[in-house]
C-alpha cells in the first residue's frame, strides 16, 4: 500500500522535458492534516489554515510541485478533480476541497512549457493508486538537485524518495522531494551526495562566492518538501508536532539544513485508525523523513551511474 498506510493513494505527473513535475497524496476520507514550515523561503498553499493556529483540521489532498510559485497552480487541478468526486469541506450544497501544496524551484522556471499547472495536478490525481510511486527524478523530484553548497553547477542530481517505519502497532510513511542546498549524508556518516568542489574549498555557509543562491536562481532555488502519513489517531496540535519534529530527519540527512536558502515544509496526514503516543509517531516520522530525504539523491545517483556505465554518481 502507498507509503504503508491503508487508504492512501499517490500519483505523479512528470513533464515531457523531464525538468519538472508534481506528486499528489490523496488520503482516505476523514484524514486530519497539519503542516510545519522550517525554511525561510517557502512556497506553500493552505499553510496558515493547516498550521498550528489554523481552524481547519481536515485535509483532502497534498500536492508537491516543481515550477516554483507557478507550480502552486497544480492545487487548482487537484481541487477540480476532488470536487468532481464530491470530496471537500461542505458549504451548503457545495464542497470546497482543502488542498495543501508546497513547491520547489527547478528548471521549469526557465521553461514555461514544462511548468506544472492545473492540468498536471489533475493528471496526477487520475494516475493516483495504492502502490508506492517511483523514486528519484519522477513527479516533483524530476528537476531536483542537492549539494549546491559551492554552486548549482557543482551540485548533484536528486529526486523524490519514500520510506516507511513501523513500531507499537502504528505505521508512519514519508515522501520527500529533496532539492536542498546542502550535501546529503547517509546514516553511517558517509556521503551520498557531495558537491564536486575540491575538498579544501569552503562550502556554504563558510564560503559564499560560488553559492547557488548567488546568481543562479536566487536563494529560493533550494528546499526540502514532503508529506508524512500515519494511521495514528492525532489531534491538530499533535499532527503539527509530528510535522515539526519530522524536520529533525531533514537535519540528520542534509548538511547544512534549514538555511536561509531553503524553504523546507512538511505536511502530516493522520488517518486516525490506531491509538499511539505523539512521541512515538514523531520519532518514526523523523526516521522516515531522513531515509526518504536520502533516497531521492541515492536513486538519482544510481540511475546516472547506470546510464554512464559506472563511475562516481
Amino acid at each position: 500500500m502507498a507509503l504503508g498506510v491503508e487508504g492512501v493513494r499517490v500519483g505523479t505527473w512528470t513533464a515531457p522535458s523531464g525538468v519538472s513535475g508534481c506528486t499528489v497524496v490523496l488520503p482516505p476520507e476523514g484524514t486530519l492534516g497539519a503542516v510545519a514550515v522550517r525554511g525561510s523561503a517557502p512556497g506553500t498553499r493552505e499553510a496558515a489554515a493547516l498550521g498550528i493556529h489554523g481552524k481547519l483540521t481536515v485535509c483532502h489532498a497534498v500536492v508537491l510541485s516543481g515550477g516554483s510559485a507557478f507550480g502552486l497552480a497544480t492545487a487548482d487541478g487537484v481541487m477540480r478533480w476532488l470536487e468532481a468526486q464530491g470530496i471537500g469541506y461542505p458549504v451548503g450544497e457545495a464542497v470546497v476541497p482543502i488542498v495543501g501544496a508546497a513547491i520547489v524551484l527547478d528548471g521549469a522556471i526557465f521553461d514555461p512549457d514544462s511548468r506544472p499547472g492545473s492540468a498536471a495536478g489533475e493528471a496526477a490525481c487520475l494516475a493516483a493508486n495504492v502502490e508506492d510511486p517511483g523514486e528519484g527524478p519522477v513527479g516533483v523530484g524530476a528537476g531536483c538537485t542537492v549539494a549546491k553548497v559551492s554552486g548549482l553547477d557543482r551540485g548533484r542530481p536528486s529526486g523524490q524518495g519514500i520510506a516507511v517505519r513501523r513500531a507499537g502497532g502504528v505505521t508512519v510513511g514519508a515522501i520527500v522531494a529533496n532539492n536542498a542546498v546542502g550535501e546529503v549524508m547517509a546514516e553511517d556518516g558517509t556521503w551520498i551526495a557531495r558537491s564536486d568542489a575540491p575538498e579544501d574549498e569552503p562550502r556554504y555557509p563558510f564560503g559564499g562566492q560560488h553559492f547557488a543562491g548567488q546568481g543562479s536562481g536566487g536563494p529560493t532555488s533550494n528546499t526540502v518538501i514532503g508529506v508524512i502519513v500515519t494511521d495514528a489517531k492525532l489531534d491538530k496540535r499533535e499532527a503539527h508536532r509530528v510535522a515539526d519534529l519530522g524536520h529533525s530527519g531533514t537535519a540528520r540527512a542534509i548538511r547544512p539544513a534549514h538555511t536561509e536558502a531553503d524553504g523546507d515544509a512538511l505536511f502530516c496526514l493522520a488517518t486516525g485508525r490506531v491509538e499511539a503516543s505523539v512521541d512515538l509517531v514523531a520519532a518514526l516520522a523523523a526516521d522516515a523523513v531522513a531515509e526518504a530525504a536520502r533516497r531521492g539523491p541515492l536513486v538519482a545517483a544510481e540511475a546516472r551511474r547506470a546510464r554512464e556505465g559506472g563511475g562516481r554518481p
